[in-house]
């Protein structure tokens, strides 16, 4: 069986590669995008011609969020027109596709956690690409999933995890917005899902199809996050330095992050049978593989 993932350099296809729980029989490919232009056509369906795929996911975006309010082609090419050619092409192929879209969607204005079916409204360009991708998808073809994910952390590339073990090695003193709340994501979690997803979809006609979200379980705000992440990363030898929570006002971004961006994954667990564990036990994995396993009391002692 062969599956094509598109986006294989960033964190969810590192981990789609390297973690992911994948039957003996599958077999992988993760063209590069020098190998591959997903806002071209006629490459697409080139690539898709040259083996009988039984699956397409696409974890590739633009997700530099605050540099797509200036470079608002750059993002609505490689996350709305890509995907619309994508779904397209896989439709025209009989290839299910999986799809990887974000809470940005949504305008982070309502309480408790956003379903699949709580209305869009983005305010970012970011986040309003990201929409014209699902509809996109949605429309030209059937066999779909499109999974909504949030706060996406891993060992690999640039992300928030990695971003506050810098600064808590170079501070005294930390500053962490304390008014958006939403669900940290393991990249390794979510590959796993999107493998399952995948494989159903490869082999049952009818398994589920639709719009579902992949988070981990449990809400914070990043501040809690990034107190998380200094009190787990000081268990195993990093420095244990204050986190001040701060407004988002007094931290001005580009682009408007939604204030609850938290989603519900009831949908996905009901379709796929999927429940993804909380995002503390997911964030000790990734510092056991970023600074390593944590101290015992007997450790500490010595």
């Amino acid at each position: 069986m062969n599956i094509l993932i598109l986006g294989g350099a960033g964190q969810v296809g590192t981990e789609l590669q390297a973690h992911a729980l994948w039957d003996a029989e599958v077999r992988l490919h993760a063209p590069t995008r020098a190998d591959l232009d997903i806002t071209d056509a006629a490459a697409i369906e080139a690539a898709l011609a040259e083996r009988p795929y039984a699956a397409v996911i696409n974890t590739a975006a633009y997700t530099a969020v605050d540099k797509a309010e200036g470079d608002i082609a750059a993002a609505w090419s490689l996350n709305a027109v890509a995907p619309a050619l994508l779904a397209a092409a896989t439709a025209k192929a009989g290839i299910p596709l999986v799809h990887v879209s974000t809470d940005y969607v949504f305008d982070g204005g309502g309480a408790g956690a956003c379903t699949p079916e709580t209305p869009v409204n983005p305010q970012s360009v970011y986040g309003a690409s990201k929409a014209a991708g699902e509809i996109a998808v949605r429309a030209a073809n059937p066999r779909h999933a499109i999974i909504r994910t949030a706060w996406v952390v891993s060992p690999h590339r640039g992300n928030f995890v990695k971003t506050m073990l810098r600064l808590s090695a170079e501070r005294d003193r930390l500053s962490v917005v304390d008014d958006q709340h939403g669900n940290p994501t393991s990249a390794g979690d979510l590959a796993a899902g999107l493998a399952v997803i995948a494989q159903r979809l490869a082999r049952e006609p009818d398994a589920p199809t639709g719009t579902h979200h992949f988070v981990n379980a449990g809400a914070t705000t990043w501040c809690g996050f990034a107190k998380a992440i200094i009190a787990a990363a000081a268990g195993r030898g990093g420095r244990n330095i204050p986190v001040d929570a701060i407004p988002s006002s007094a931290f001005p971004t580009p682009a408007r992050r939604p204030a609850n961006s938290q989603l519900s994954t009831q949908s996905l667990t009901d379709a796929y049978g999927l429940t993804p564990r909380p995002w503390t036990q997911a964030l000790d994995d990734i510092l056991d593989r970023l600074v390593g396993p944590e101290h015992t009391a007997k450790e500490t002692r010595a």
